[in-house]
């Protein structure tokens, strides 16, 4: 009898030994030093993580993963979410992860954007969202109303920069943050007050930041350019801004403004219409609004390319000068388009 009770207990102790080695050590199944799974709603509710893991080569044992959540009266508590397992983490380390719903921050790097597909689609590629909810979203006026802009200004909102979040973050939280973000970028540095010496609102110099940022990527150039809009805008004369014509007929690939695109009836064509068009043709950076904020004091109303291709511009201050360099641009382009197409 004692010798029954003494193999019972060795037995009930590797038992116990070998469980505890299950929960508590090594339980991942992958080499690298971490991996994302991403636990949807319907896995969540299920209350069976390690069911939906299987043949992910996550874990070594996700089938006990869902044992001990039973067993701990946890299945109905487990979150949706994007969860980061880290190399080496034990089963019982994970259970406690997805029970407390302590998900892995994404993050969500903001740079150069032109249209509200585009942000649809990098929202979509983060977060639990589809590209056509978000662009629901930005297309909504009551949506939007809260956070003081319209369907045309929505990017004004959206300051270049790298923001993090939840995978599960409702769009709601996603625009806060932004928001949040746009009025410490604005309250920096001195940047309302010299909007307010300019007889600008911020969101008049995003919209002419982000015509001045697609326009060159020379910042000496920059601060030239936007003194060129700035005159022409205290002017009252069409800013004739090539950018906004690539916009307004979203095709970003155009290398040359052809007369028949100036017809364009979109309110973003500067050609036909005086003014700032309705919305920002792009993200600015946050040097290019600054550049705008800090755009020097002259009397030039045009600019060109200059004819080397060098990406530089020459500024004038009247049309004649101007004119001269524009055909000299002009008959470059026209060699430079003659040469390509002979080569092809």
């Amino acid at each position: 009898m004692k010798s029954l009770v003494r193999t019972l207990f060795w037995v009930l102790l590797v038992i116990a030994g070998i469980g505890s080695w299950m929960l508590f050590g090594h339980g991942t199944d992958f080499s690298g030093s971490h991996k994302y799974f991403i636990l949807s709603q319907a896995d969540a509710q299920a209350g069976k993580p390690g069911e939906a893991m299987e043949g992910k080569s996550l874990l070594k044992q996700p089938w006990m993963l869902d044992l001990l959540i039973s067993v701990s009266g946890n299945q109905g508590k487990i979150k949706a979410g994007k969860y980061e397992i880290v190399q080496g983490q034990s089963l019982w380390s994970v259970a406690r992860m997805l029970k407390n719903g302590r998900q892995a921050e994404i993050k969500l790097v903001i740079n150069r954007i032109r249209t509200k597909e585009d942000f649809a689609h990098l929202i979509a590629s983060k977060f639990s969202k589809d590209s056509l909810q978000v662009l629901a979203y930005l297309n909504n006026p009551d949506s939007l109303k809260q956070w003081g802009v319209d369907t045309g200004t929505v990017f004004t909102t959206i300051i270049q920069d790298t923001y993090l979040f939840y995978w599960n973050s409702s769009l709601n939280k996603i625009f806060q943050r932004l928001f949040d973000a746009k009025n410490q970028f604005w309250n920096k540095n001195n940047r309302l007050a010299k909007a307010a010496e300019m007889g600008f609102k911020p969101e008049t110099v995003y919209i002419l930041a982000s015509i001045v940022d697609e326009e060159t990527n020379y910042d000496s150039d920059k601060f030239k350019i936007a003194s060129v809009y700035i005159n022409r805008l205290h002017k009252e004369m069409p800013l004739q801004a090539c950018p906004t014509i690539k916009f307004a007929m979203r095709d970003f690939t155009i290398t040359r403004i052809y007369e028949k695109y100036l017809s364009n009836p979109s309110p973003y064509n500067t050609y036909k219409f005086k003014g700032l068009p309705p919305g920002p043709i792009c993200t600015p950076s946050p040097k290019t609004i600054d550049i705008v904020l800090d755009a020097p004091k002259t009397d030039y109303l045009f600019f060109v390319a200059k004819s080397d291709f060098s990406g530089y511009h020459h500024f004038s201050s009247n049309y004649k000068e101007h004119d001269a360099y524009a055909k000299e641009y002009q008959k470059a382009l026209d060699i430079y388009m003659a040469k390509k197409a002979k080569t092809h």
